[in-house]
């Protein structure tokens, strides 16, 4: 049983670490406000920049306050992206120190690993796949419906657009998180293969609905990519589950 000193001693470095904790989040909101201010600056700038793949066409706004509203909301998604180097190093200030040096390094591992892939498949969406699918969908029937975009709506379908692309180069990490819980084998995704080219070509199909082959082959070309980088990390990461044998199966306690 613990002694009252030693119990004082937890409840002070428990709310030490609160109070760490209150301060961490304190310099991350203070980040974020001046990101807000110096988005203020950049908004018509970043609205041109997503608004160009629409060439001469322009989007309208359909209510009263909906460019304010778009105004602010791209203002804010301006301020978490230049206040995410401070939200990201005073995350890791606040977790690394109850860390082993093993459990720092593959941490900051695979976080470096994760934005480097988020940003190229954010580049990739940015400046490859959205001028071709909205190219596609301009062109589709254009000699029947006249394409008009809500602002609103426009931001948010290029935002989740390029979000979505970006969070599907992280495929690599999953796949050797799955073989280092056992679950594949990089024999099994070598198997595979043809099988996954073939749901790789399908979702081509369906990110880029234009039905010439050279816009599937762009797109279909990193996600292959993407899939062979897993398997060389599956190489590495892979922990085979244990295999209890008889005697083992036996000594286990019944249900």
């Amino acid at each position: 049983m613990s002694s009252p000193t030693q119990q004082d001693e937890k409840r002070m470095s428990f709310w030490e670490h609160v109070q760490e904790l209150r301060t961490r989040v304190i310099w991350a909101s203070v980040a974020i406000l001046v990101g807000l201010l110096v988005g203020l600056v950049l908004v018509r700038p970043f609205l041109e920049l997503l608004i160009s793949p629409l060439g001469t066409n322009r989007p309208q706004s359909l209510r009263p306050a909906e460019n304010i509203m778009v105004y602010f909301k791209v203002d804010l998604v301006l301020a978490l992206l230049l206040a995410m180097p401070v939200i990201v190093y005073q995350f890791f200030a606040f977790i690394l120190p109850g860390l082993t040096p093993r459990e720092r390094r593959l941490v900051l591992t695979i976080s470096a690993a994760a934005a480097v892939l988020f940003a190229l498949g954010v580049a990739f969406a940015s400046f490859v796949m959205l001028p071709f699918t909205l190219g596609y969908l301009q062109s589709f029937l254009s000699d029947l419906i006249q394409p008009n975009y809500s602002i609103d709506f426009y931001i948010s379908f290029v935002t989740q657009f390029v979000f979505y692309v970006g969070l599907s180069f992280e495929t690599p990490l999953v796949i050797a998180a799955l073989a280092w819980l056992g679950i594949l084998s990089p024999q099994q995704l070598r198997r595979g293969r043809r099988y996954a080219i073939v749901l790789i070509a399908v979702l081509a199909a369906v990110i880029t609905p234009t039905p010439d082959p050279f816009n599937m082959t762009i797109v279909m070309i990193p996600l292959i990519l993407l899939y062979e980088l897993g398997i060389i990390l599956a190489r590495f990461t892979y922990r085979p589950r244990p295999s209890y044998s008889s005697v083992e199966r036996d000594s286990l306690p019944s249900t």
